[in-house]
């Protein structure tokens, strides 16, 4: 796990750095897909679609139902909503620290002034 109490884990951020698996999870944010229907619309071979899948499946980021003789991936939301924690952790710290600057800008000119 990364930071304390973060609920982000290394597998997912090491997932999503690599581009083909980012162009994945983008296409599947539009809604459930097949292999054939990921590798189709980005111009990948199957086995290299399934590869990248079975990284994000470990991951979390994805599962998959069978239905008959295909495997339908969909996007998981909760590595997404822990990856939204951890940003937003983030944020706000930075506020916090543009706060203090404010507060030290106006103090300055309070100085300035007097």
């Amino acid at each position: 796990m990364l930071g304390n109490n973060s609920g982000i884990n290394i597998l997912t951020l090491s997932a999503l750095a690599e581009s083909n698996r980012m162009h994945i999870v983008e296409l599947l944010r539009q809604g459930p897909q097949t292999v054939g229907e990921i590798a189709d619309r980005l111009g990948l071979k199957q086995p290299q679609t399934s590869k990248h899948l079975k990284v994000l499946s470990d991951s979390g980021i994805v599962e998959v139902q069978a239905q008959a003789n295909r495997r339908i991936y969909k996007l998981r939301p909760e590595p997404f909503q822990a990856l939204d924690s951890w940003i937003q952790s983030f944020q706000c710290v930075m506020q916090e620290r543009f706060d203090n600057l404010d507060a030290y800008l106006k103090e300055l000119q309070e100085k300035e002034q007097s």
